[in-house]
């Protein structure tokens, strides 16, 4: 569960463009996620199609972004067998007051890609 290489080129331009835009609102429902014990380890789904995991937090049509973002956490993962070794995915979970676990989906690279929020 590292940042793969193969977003650098395809993914990563618009992805930081969004991210730049998204990155407040992210944080916060990291936080609130942690701080009201749901989990200690927020992902957030992002895709430009409809997809099923988590719940719609950002609507790229409503919100002017190239990506749609969605907000669950690990556990939702571990139900749906996309993430069967738990103990491996925490212990490569970056700390979310600094990074953002995005959860990018498309049609070529679906991965999990852990961003740095912007300094203050």
């Amino acid at each position: 569960m590292q940042n793969d290489p193969e977003l650098n080129g395809k993914y990563l331009g618009t992805i930081s463009r969004d991210f730049v835009k998204v990155s407040d609102t992210l944080k916060e429902a990291s936080y609130q996620i942690r701080k009201r014990g749901f989990s200690n380890f927020p992902v957030f789904p992002v895709c430009k199609e409809e997809q099923p995991i988590g719940q719609i937090l950002l609507d790229r049509s409503t919100a002017s972004l190239e990506w749609n973002y969605y907000v669950t956490y690990l556990d939702e993962f571990v139900q749906r067998g996309l993430v069967e070794d738990q103990e491996s995915f925490q212990a490569a979970y970056k700390d979310p007051d600094e990074f953002c676990c995005l959860f990018v989906v498309d049609k070529d690279f679906t991965n999990f890609v852990f961003i740095p929020y912007p300094e203050d």
